[in-house]
């Protein structure tokens, strides 16, 4: 069995043209998954005749006959042809499904290169026995490359190097709060940095002023906001980004579980400082990868909060989570509660200082 190849390896291949005949393109990072997607099948099927030597299918309704024809048929006036099925759930398939294809991915010939990418279709690595036999397989005849979420600090640097290819300039820092706004999702942030860059035009700087007027805060960046109006004690504030939270239809279920996680990263930071190690502690055992930001934020926002005031506003979020979830009167005034004991909780705290 053939260990996962790198993405940095990965890269290399297609760059040299040496391709194996079989591979599965995986992991969260969908859109990195995408590009090199593109990258390799076109790579792949050679310049010329690539209406014939370029197949792509859709997996969720190909059959495996049909999948085996197109990689049996021999390449037209080229050295090889590519065989590109997208988002195959092998879940979905049956055992005889199965069994065809675990038997095609056994005999790909050297003449064809089949490629397996999934750009919408998730696995799940720890539950699903027939996903953990199929990279097993694959890594048994070919290669699979797993696209993982990026750091936080890969993102930046991807950002700023984006940004110096079209001719502006971004500091780390401003690339952090596009991360901070938008989410670790490269594609979004992509998208962000080129409306930036249109923006400002060639050979500028994309200062925080630009990044602050005209980056889309997304949900969990917009209940972030949420919650540090409360511990700032801004009651207006705090209820103006209720109202638009409710305003855009999100469910008060969404906002209590992303208010919650910003209570809990400001405790987790608090009791890893309180214990002498360092406001990143915590990401050694819970998912911060890409969001590292999140516990930078929280010791920013939270040093000054006692250990007491932080375990009565997690009370106060249980207790808000139990009444919405036991549907117990309406949900708007359960939401307007929360944010009334928590402002009040907020409140004691500034005068225990």
């Amino acid at each position: 069995m053939m260990p996962e190849i790198t993405e940095t390896e990965f890269k290399k291949q297609i760059e040299r043209g040496t391709f194996g005949s079989l591979y599965l393109l995986h992991g969260e990072e969908k859109y990195l998954l995408k590009l090199y997607a593109n990258r390799l099948i076109e790579k792949a099927c050679g310049g010329a005749f690539q209406d014939f030597n370029l197949q792509r299918m859709d997996g969720g309704s190909v059959s495996i006959d049909e999948m085996a024809a197109a990689v049996e048929a021999v390449p037209l006036l080229s050295e090889r042809k590519c065989v590109a099925v997208s988002d195959l759930d092998v879940e979905a398939r049956s055992a005889s499904d199965l069994s065809k294809l675990y038997e095609l991915i056994g005999m790909v010939p050297e003449s064809t290169v089949l490629v397996f990418y999934l750009p919408s279709v998730e696995i799940d690595y720890k539950k699903s026995a027939k996903w953990k036999k199929f990279l097993g397989a694959v890594q048994k005849a070919g290669n699979t490359v797993c696209f993982k979420r990026k750091t936080q600090a890969d993102a930046e640097k991807m950002l700023c190097a984006a940004a110096a290819k079209r001719h502006c300039e971004l500091s780390r820092a401003d690339a952090g709060k596009i991360i901070e706004y938008t989410g670790n999702d490269l594609q979004a942030l992509f998208h962000e940095l080129e409306k930036l860059c249109a923006y400002v035009g060639p050979g500028k700087e994309i200062t925080r002023r630009e990044i602050d007027q005209l980056v889309t805060k997304n949900f969990e960046t917009t209940v972030f906001m949420l919650s540090r109006a409360i511990l700032a004690r801004q009651y207006d504030k705090a209820y103006s980004i209720l109202d638009l939270l409710f305003y855009q239809n999100e469910e008060p279920v969404s906002v209590l579980a992303v208010l919650s996680t910003a209570y809990l990263d400001l405790y987790r930071v608090r009791a890893a400082v309180q214990s002498g190690e360092s406001a990143l502690e915590p990401a050694k055992y819970f998912d911060y990868k890409g969001k590292e930001f999140r516990l930078r934020n929280a010791e920013r926002d939270g040093g000054r909060f006692s250990m007491e005031m932080l375990r009565e506003s997690l009370d106060a979020l249980l207790n808000a989570d139990v009444a919405l979830k036991s549907a117990r009167g309406n949900r708007r005034t359960v939401m307007e509660t929360l944010i009334a004991r928590l402002l009040l909780i907020a409140e004691r705290e500034k005068f225990a200082e």
